[in-house]
């Protein structure tokens, strides 16, 4: 007995120094974010404008307060920027006279391929307005791509000497889980949509590698992203395609920065000092002083004098639909039908707001939220100018919402189409009966008492109400988009089939209407409308840097693993949605990663 209360009592001191200690990390923890939050920021005179592309691009910067806190072990090192941000920034560094040129940091570029596009486009902007320089350095490893094809509107591209130029062509791998499933004993009973042949979400469950329709269509596309990209290097650097083609079949990668000199994709190869002393020539400032920077974050809540637009009662709307489309999701990590619905609903039943921009950026997800977001898309479209701004990827549900608008605007690498559904149902009878040693049996009143049941084969009643089921969503879908877009079912049906398409090859077949960022979709929205004057509200509204701190329990798990695993997050985050796949879909075929 004495051992038993000892036993107790080290246990109950145990758990009261635990929580002192973690009440203890708390304070400390609010503490310096109170601390952050009350800094004031200042813009020095003869600064350079910080734009870092290492950081994970998204459309709308994030009020989270615990971004720039680091504890090893719990929250993950990479931070955000905001496109937002991004296009706020330079358009007041262009006439604030303490900002005199922008440095571009640059390494591997975590932002998908219109993200990129859009930098670039506000990067030319900037310079078209002002005669401030840009200098793009990168001394980091690598400069991949994506951050070189940006860096070539720059006045100047700088790679340390050691670093390389990761140059040569677009490449993508697919990973395919037939076989190790077919060892666990999990059999992926799988029904795409009519002539779906295009769809390849489920792919990874049936085959081993790539189907030809697959093959076919990612090619297509990549060679349309690649040829936009030379296009627009062959521009700025005066490089013939021919030869760009010629430097990237050699594979740049893991030569000289000297080399890329050479070869012109640079301009030159400096060590750290010497960047330091073209800074300081840029800016003015004499000797071995340091020179003043401030970040895109810090810069956008710097006012500027005359920058500042007049108040305006006409509002345009400007709605994020960010992330997988799902009943399941939170509000953080994708669109969730209801929540969108109403935030649209609630614009549309609004006088003050006169036009909606919609940016979309989804792979898609579940047809029933989709299927709710059309019809207030829908519906607000057929009372306000509605004009849908594409990002990375609006892709089979991400289009299916977009379709009833008046305009959609996307940006020509922009990844889009993928009209099509798919269906899939586990079944892990196998896996629990043979490899566990664990049986089931059921009994229900009536003859289907147990419909699709997750623990044996589906029935061949079962599988013809489910393909019913998806042929009549997948023709709503395309008399949606025909609809939408002003065509008759069997043209849509031509380019739909699940087939994913390039911006490019988007407009060329009437899936979209113009080229453009979201701050061209907003003047679309506002010139159709006919306003002089106006504001935009981003909606949904951010939540609080407090009310992050009360959701950070449920982001720890996250914020460990992408600690831990630092890029390669993705493929557990991939693995993981591909494995809760169980019902009916309108998403693309698989998260796009090019190389």
């Amino acid at each position: 007995m004495k051992e038993f209360f000892k036993y107790v009592l080290a246990t109950i001191v145990g758990f009261l120094a635990i929580s002192l200690i973690g009440i203890f990390l708390m304070f400390i923890v609010f503490g310096a974010i109170i601390a952050s939050a009350d800094k004031e920021i200042t813009v020095a005179d003869q600064s350079m404008l910080v734009i870092d592309l290492s950081q994970s691009i998204v459309d709308r910067a994030p009020n989270d307060p615990f971004e720039d806190l680091e504890l090893p072990g719990i929250f993950s090192s990479i931070k955000t920027i905001g496109l937002d941000n991004i296009s706020e920034s330079l358009k007041k560094a262009a006439n604030d006279d303490r900002i005199k040129g922008v440095y571009l940091k640059l390494s591997i570029t975590n932002g998908g391929f219109a993200s990129v596009e859009e930098i670039r486009n506000e990067l030319i902007a900037f310079k078209d307005s002002c005669d401030k320089p840009i200098y793009a350095v990168a001394d980091q490893m690598m400069l991949d791509q994506k951050g070189y094809y940006v860096a070539t509107v720059a006045d100047q591209i700088v790679l340390h000497p050691e670093v390389t130029l990761d140059f040569r062509g677009l490449s993508s791998e697919l990973m395919f889980y037939k076989n190790a499933l077919e060892k666990l004993g999990v059999e992926m009973q799988i029904i795409r949509g009519p002539n779906n042949k295009f769809k390849s979400a489920v792919e990874p469950f049936m085959l081993d590698k790539m189907s030809e329709e697959n093959r076919e269509q990612r090619l297509v596309y990549m060679n349309s992203l690649w040829n936009h990209m030379l296009k627009g290097i062959s521009e700025k650097r005066n490089i013939s395609i021919e030869k760009l083609n010629a430097l990237a079949d050699e594979a740049q990668t893991y030569k000289k920065a000297q080399d890329m000199v050479e070869n012109g994709l640079i301009d030159a190869a400096k060590f750290r000092d010497e960047v330091l002393d073209d800074m300081r020539e840029i800016t003015g400032i004499e000797g071995t002083e340091g020179i003043p920077v401030v970040s895109v974050k810090d810069y956008v809540k710097v006012p500027v004098k005359g920058h500042s637009k007049k108040y305006s009662r006409n509002k345009v709307a400007v709605i994020y639909a960010s992330g997988e489309i799902g009943t399941t999701v939170s509000a953080d990590e994708g669109i969730n039908g209801d929540k969108l619905g109403k935030e649209i609903r609630k614009v549309r039943q609004d006088s003050s707001y006169k036009a909606i921009v919609l940016r979309v950026n989804s792979p898609g997800g579940a047809v029933f939220d989709s299927e709710t977001i059309w019809r207030e898309v829908k519906l607000a479209a057929e009372e306000k100018t509605l004009v849908v701004s594409f990002g990375d990827v609006a892709a089979s549900g991400g289009y299916y919402i977009s379709c009833p608008a008046d305009k959609i605007v996307a940006s020509p690498n922009t990844i889009t189409g993928s009209i099509g559904i798919f269906g899939q149902v586990p079944n892990f009878g196998e896996l629990m009966n043979d490899k566990l040693g664990i049986t089931t049996d059921a009994v229900g009143t009536n003859e289907h008492s147990n419909f699709l049941s997750l623990m044996r084969p589906m029935t061949p009643y079962e599988k013809q109400r489910m393909t019913n089921y998806i042929t009549i969503g997948y023709d709503t879908f395309l008399s949606h988009v025909a609809d939408g877009r002003g065509m008759t079912k069997e043209e849509v049906d031509n380019i739909g089939q699940g087939r994913v398409w390039s911006g490019e090859n988007a407009k060329e077949i009437g899936l979209i209407d113009e080229f453009g960022g979201l701050e061209d979709a907003i003047k679309l929205a506002v010139e159709m409308e006919g306003l002089e004057d106006y504001r935009t509200v981003a909606l949904p509204a951010l939540t609080s840097p407090f009310e992050e701190m009360f959701k950070l329990g449920g982001n720890v798990k996250a914020r460990i693993l992408k600690s831990e695993l630092g890029e390669k997050y993705r493929y557990y985050e991939h693995l993981k949605k591909a494995t809760e796949m169980n019902g009916i879909y309108a998403r693309m075929p698989y998260d796009i990663y090019l190389n």
